[in-house]
């Protein structure tokens, strides 16, 4: 679901599926998630190359991850595969902590484009967390392209694919 949204969402709500909003005031997209999984699961989701490349969607992706160093000054890269198509993606992470990753995001196909992503993890106290991820885009126009691109199929099968495998205990 693509809105565009002003406000904070209350404590009641919850994301079973991913609500992605684009900011009104800035150019950046929201993503918010609830998960039945700790914190530190869903940081390990996001930092261990082999469950990252597990999980990130869409399902019909096979993900190679070329370079990983989840760490403070460390970058990434990850190549994905699926018939005729292939895609690189590659950034740096510039804080690494359990509750918050911040790093950058490029899509090699558009190498000027670049995001600066903030994901923090929420412990709801009820078993679940939120991931809430903020993508700060270079202008409205490529934040508008990446809402346009059809993002959500990804985001919402990867995370079900996440759902699948904290489920199974395999994070």
């Amino acid at each position: 679901m693509t809105t565009t949204s002003e406000q904070n969402p209350t404590a009641t709500e919850r994301y079973d599926e991913a609500a992605i909003e684009a900011d009104a005031s800035v150019p950046a997209i929201h993503i918010r998630r609830d998960f039945r999984a700790t914190p530190k699961q869903l940081f390990r989701a996001h930092t261990d190359r082999d469950v990252f490349a597990r999980w990130m969607g869409p399902k019909e992706l096979r993900n190679e991850i070329t370079e990983w160093d989840a760490r403070d000054g460390g970058s990434w890269r990850y190549t994905a595969r699926h018939d005729d198509f292939e895609g690189s993606f590659r950034g740096c992470f510039h804080t690494v902590r359990e509750d918050r990753i911040v790093q950058t995001f490029t899509w090699e196909g558009m190498p000027d484009s670049v995001s600066l992503e903030t994901m923090t993890f929420e412990d709801l106290g009820d078993g679940r967390t939120r991931l809430h991820a903020v993508s700060l885009c270079d202008s409205f126009e490529a934040r508008d392209q990446w809402l346009a691109s059809g993002m959500e199929v990804g985001v919402n099968e990867g995370y079900a694919e996440l759902d699948r495998l904290l489920a199974d205990d395999e994070v």
